[in-house]
């Protein structure tokens, strides 16, 4: 039984999908998600700590003394922090590659479905020319 105020789709009928954003908004959906998303660090976005691992290891590099250690130990750090940051990229890009390869088959599906509605929907007529034809000779 159908909840009050719905509609189930009818056989040759489109339904609609509702999306919460469009194609447009989600570019700056996710540029802010990445540039906010504290689920891996500790309350501080992962793209400005990378950007001050990156800084604090070319400043050191920029003071020419004899600090091989330090500068060392620094793009250790910063090596450390880009793999922590590229890993949930990495993630989501394999996500969202799923997510493509599963909307083609789906858009194949459906293909395929509106070509067996059209046959099924065509197949009395069909039927009706064969039996008037075996009918004739």
């Amino acid at each position: 039984m159908l909840a009050k105020g719905r509609k189930a789709s009818g056989r040759g009928e489109a339904v609609a999908a509702n999306y919460a954003f469009g194609p447009l908004e989600d570019d700056v959906i996710i540029k802010h998600r990445l540039l906010t998303r504290t689920t891996t660090t500790r309350g501080e976005p992962p793209l400005k700590k990378l950007q001050k691992k990156f800084t604090s290891l070319f400043v050191e590099l920029d003071k020419n003394d004899d600090n091989f250690a330090d500068c060392d130990k620094l793009a250790k750090a910063f090596l450390q922090e880009l793999n922590t940051f590229e890993i949930p990229l990495l993630k989501s890009k394999a996500v969202v590659d799923a997510n493509l390869r599963d909307k083609q088959f789906y858009e194949i599906l459906i293909v395929v479905h509106l070509y067996d509605s059209l046959c099924i929907y065509e197949l009395p007529s069909l039927l009706d020319e064969k039996e008037i034809a075996i009918t004739l000779s």
